[in-house]
């Protein structure tokens, strides 16, 4: 990220709106400036809007993540929204301070909105010191204020480093005893309490949880039954099969029968087969049939190769290039072909997966890897030997680099089975040398007729990867060459496969060189945070000394890396140098995104699959909202690819270079709020906490493990079969956003 020097006249307005906010502050807050420890209110508290100056200084403080006795002041206004929305804040920044003044609102405050809202930004900041005041919440009045805590017990729970196992395992149990007793208890149990509970509980992997999420799945609430379907799956509990066995045939609700197939398939219940195979070619929705596949995937029962085979092949009668989700549900066939068959040299389904391939412009790397799992000998000889092999690889990656990333990761499937199989008869060392010729693709020879900039360095993160699969003796010179490269990107991965491999000092000293040179990078910090977390694994004086370094960056991200690298290795607590962030934004730019809420903003994205509309939340995440609307109004968008899409979970754009690296050149600030991931709900990619920027994604089904990790910012109101139909390759061709007010008439 540049770092961002505010000028004289943003200066002079910051002084103006800060001593504007400390007027309306005495008024809305009189002791908020005494000198004495903050005292919760215990009278009558007005439940009027906060103040347009309070807010600007409320977002302003969180875009900064900066917590002080400004914000921390705010707890004691006599507004309930303004308490409530400085603990939001609190919660945003995450400031390990901000947790005694949380509890106390959570104890202690008048409002119930307020106390709720303090218990779900405790899960935000989620640390243990919170724990308690969250675990006597369970005993209070109010569905909201126990569900909020059971939620943030769960990403407390979560968090806890493995030294603190024996905290974790009990923070896990809490959450169970207290989502059984709310389930078992007189009376309907609460919707959300449930469904929050459920949650808590997938996030603190408690493993005896199986019998209650198998009750659950008898609830008449679809989405219960979905979300326990969706716990067991992820924690692999075998407790609700027999229930599931019967949903996943019966249960009219697309996600619960979906989820029914993803616990089967994750359990490997064998005893489920055919029922699996029914739903995976003769269910009506693509989100059902998607996971039967999977599911039969696990199983690898040679039985539904020939149900699958006539699947595909009346898919593959479509042309793939124009039907969306014929194309989804043809990737995961060819997925599930290359597990059931590995090394079978199946005929027919070697056939079909060439045929496939080609439907597909060699850019499908789940094509790939399925043909090397059935057939490796195969795959390198239709590659050709010797020089002509060679030459073929690089001109893959000179020509396109989506076609080489396929084709490198389908090399390093090799190298996979190699590891799995102990089978000395593959092909690894041609496959190792095809890989080596894409890394030398400059010096090659070849001259390539183009006009269009292909941009072969983007293939080679994925080249590399593949690569150092093989273990090649050689390996931690060819990496060490790279970390000296122009992409960030390559730099990056070169430091991650160092960090993989056992510390030494030449590895040390080439990581400490290449740092400065990440530092300067202007636009990405992929390269930096990867040398650090390299270096943090040497464990030596020297490689400490050269993270402290990081300590001095612009960039917040780094510093804050740097931080928890130093204490991670026993160095020291340097959490005062992480500071604040140099944030791009003005007051003029605050002014603009809050100036939003009680509006009506939408966006039209017209894709090359045809059009879907997005209202956005600008009261819920005002800058996040701000930057989309933007980067929109500029024409950013326009041409981008669509690079990913994982039917029945999302769809992911916003990347300038198409291979989910890319970004605007700099980050924004995650605006964690409480709206859930429901079908249709738009949220802001990340790589780690505060790392989004113009890479965005659409869910197909409800993601309640996303709910409070990723912004949502927006839900798709219309056009939701178009953006089932999208798959990988898509283009973005525009996006339209209309703003308005609401009239009054309207307002709620």
């Amino acid at each position: 990220m540049n770092p961002f020097f505010l000028c004289k006249t943003f200066c002079a307005l910051r002084f103006s709106i800060s001593l504007l906010t400390f007027c309306v502050l005495l008024l809305v807050s009189p002791g908020a400036f005494a000198q004495k420890p903050p005292q919760i209110l215990h009278n009558p508290t007005s439940g009027d809007a906060v103040p347009k100056l309070l807010l600007l200084r409320i977002v302003q403080a969180e875009d900064e993540r900066r917590w002080d006795k400004d914000l921390r002041d705010l707890f004691r206004a006599r507004n309930a929204n303004v308490r409530s929305r400085a603990a939001l804040a609190a919660g945003r920044i995450g400031n390990e301070a901000a947790v005694a003044d949380l509890v106390e609102l959570l104890r202690h405050d008048d409002e119930g909105d307020v106390r709720v809202m303090a218990a779900f930004a405790l899960g935000e900041i989620e640390l243990p010191l919170g724990a308690d005041a969250l675990l006597a919440a369970f005993n209070e009045n109010g569905e909201l204020l126990r569900a909020r805590a059971l939620e943030a017990l769960g990403k407390i729970a979560a968090a806890l480093p493995k030294e603190r196992e024996a905290h974790g395992k009990e923070l896990s149990a809490a959450i169970l005893a207290e989502l059984t007793h709310v389930a078992h208890a007189r009376g309907a149990p609460g919707r959300l309490t449930m469904l929050l509970g459920i949650t808590a509980i997938l996030r603190a992997k408690q493993a005896n949880a199986g019998p209650l999420l198998a009750e659950f799945l008898d609830l008449p609430d679809p989405r219960i039954r979905a979300d326990a379907a969706n716990a067991l799956s992820r924690l692999k509990l075998k407790d609700g099969n027999e229930q599931l066995r019967k949903l996943l045939i019966s249960d009219p609700d697309p996600i619960v029968r979906a989820n029914a197939a993803r616990v089967l398939g994750a359990t490997e219940d064998k005893t489920s087969f055919g029922q699996l195979l029914d739903r995976a070619v003769n269910d009506k929705e693509l989100r059902v049939r998607v996971s039967a596949i999977r599911a039969l995937t696990t199983l690898k029962d040679v039985r539904a190769v020939d149900s699958l085979l006539r699947r595909g092949v009346v898919l593959a009668e479509n042309d793939l290039s124009r039907h969306g989700s014929d194309s989804g549900e043809t990737l995961e066939i060819a997925t599930a072909l290359g597990r059931i068959l590995q090394g079978s040299q199946n005929p027919r389904a070697l056939e079909w997966l060439h045929s496939t391939r080609n439907g597909f412009g060699h850019t499908v790397l789940e094509v790939d890897v399925a043909l090397v799992r059935i057939s490796p000998d195969k795959y390198i000889d239709e590659l050709g030997s010797g020089t002509t092999g060679k030459q073929k690889v690089q001109t893959a990656v000179l020509v396109n680099w989506r076609a080489a990333s396929s084709l490198a990761q389908g090399l390093g499937e090799i190298a996979t089975l190699a590891a799995a199989s102990k089978d000395a008869k593959l092909p690894t060392i041609r496959a190792e040398e095809l890989l080596r010729a894409m890394l030398d693709y400059r010096n090659s020879g070849l001259t390539i007729n183009t006009l269009v900039a292909v941009h072969s360095e983007y293939a080679i993160p994925d080249v590399l990867r593949a690569f150092a699969a093989f273990k090649p003796n050689d390996l931690a010179q060819v990496l060490r060459n790279h970390l000296k490269e122009s992409d960030v990107i390559i730099r990056g991965t070169a430091a991650d496969l160092l960090g993989e491999l056992p510390p030494d000092e030449t590895n040390s000293r080439a990581l400490i060189d290449a740092l400065p040179v990440a530092f300067a990078d202007k636009e990405l910090n992929d390269a930096a945070l990867s040398i650090l977390d390299a270096l943090a694994k040497q464990k030596t004086p020297k490689a400490n000394e050269a993270i402290k370094t990081a300590l001095e960056a612009n960039d917040h991200l780094i510093r804050r890396r740097a931080v928890a690298l130093l204490k991670a290795n026993g160095v020291g607590d340097f959490s005062a140098r992480i500071g604040t962030v140099q944030t791009r934004n003005t007051a003029k730019d605050y002014e603009r995104a809050i100036s939003r809420i009680g509006k009506q903003v939408r966006a039209v994205v017209t894709t090359s699959r045809g059009s879907f509309t997005i209202e956005f939340l600008p009261e819920d995440a005002p800058l996040t909202v701000d930057n989309f609307v933007q980067l929109a109004k500029r024409n950013y968008f326009n041409g981008f690819t669509v690079h990913r899409v994982v039917p029945n979970f999302v769809i992911q754009d916003g990347d300038p270079r198409g291979d989910g690296n890319g970004g605007p050149g700099y980050q924004i600030r995650c605006e964690i709020n409480e709206v859930p991931y429901e079908r249709g709900a738009v949220g802001m990619a990340l790589s780690g906490k505060d790392t989004g920027g113009s890479q965005w994604f659409v869910t197909h089904s409800p993601q309640p493990h996303l709910d409070g990790g990723y912004t949502v910012f927006g839900n798709v109101i219309s056009g939701m079969d178009v953006v089932d139909n999208i798959v990988r390759g898509e283009v973005i061709r525009s996006i339209a956003v209309t703003e308005r007010k609401i009239p009054a008439n309207r307002k709620q």
